[in-house]
């Protein structure tokens, strides 16, 4: 089980406020830049995961794919540190929610979701240019603000790949993001290229938010 951080509690310049999200390979918090007098989102990776070195290598890949991407569809990346006792990333902190929830709660109509996923093919458009393949878009990694302005977030199975579209030795890379018998990615979205584990593009990512606006 993992161990919740206390509210006021301080890491480095940054106090808790409270906790506001969690999957299996994340705890968010919303806390407070005492620095910079700024509200922030602080993913930690869960406390029985610290001493795992594939989920802090994908922590720390994540942290650096987005902050090579400066554009206004995707989720900023301040600060990553992991020397600390608890391995974390410190990113823009967005109002809103996730597209997951959102078409849980409300059917959206085919205006509203051509808008949405035009922002999503934007944000993939800055990822790819950059040689990011982002492996893992879904509804839940996409944040809505609450102006509905698209967040791309969790970079943390991101594959480089270089200048001529070839990835960085997904071989070699391949067991630092998965371990054996596992597929990086989330089986419904995910292209048939991915679920075979072939060599892929942009094409696999664009693939995924064609599943999302479907």
């Amino acid at each position: 089980m993992s161990e919740t951080i206390s509210p006021n509690s301080t890491i480095a310049q940054y106090t808790i406020v409270s906790k506001i999200g969690e999957g299996g390979m994340g705890e968010v918090y919303l806390a407070e830049d005492t620095k910079l007098d700024r509200k922030v989102a602080i993913k930690f990776l869960p406390s029985y995961l610290e001493q795992d070195a594939l989920a802090r290598e994908r922590l720390i890949r994540e942290a650096k794919a987005a902050a090579k991407l400066d554009h206004p569809n995707i989720c900023a990346v301040y600060e990553v540190n992991d020397d600390a006792d608890r391995c974390y990333i410190v990113m823009q902190y967005i109002a809103g929610g996730t597209l997951g929830d959102t078409i849980k709660n409300q059917r959206l109509n085919v205006s509203e979701a051509l808008d949405i996923c035009i922002q999503v093919v934007e944000a993939l458009t800055e990822a790819h240019s950059r040689g990011i393949i982002h492996r893992d878009i879904k509804p839940g990694n996409i944040m809505l603000t609450t102006r509905r302005q698209v967040k791309v977030l969790d970079f943390g199975l991101a594959k480089f790949v270089d200048a001529g579209g070839v990835g960085q030795s997904d071989a070699g890379r391949h067991g630092m993001l998965s371990r054996a018998g596992e597929r990086p990615g989330t089986p419904p979205y995910m292209s048939p290229e991915q679920i075979k584990g072939a060599e892929l593009d942009g094409r696999s990512d664009l693939f995924a938010a064609g599943v999302i606006l479907y």
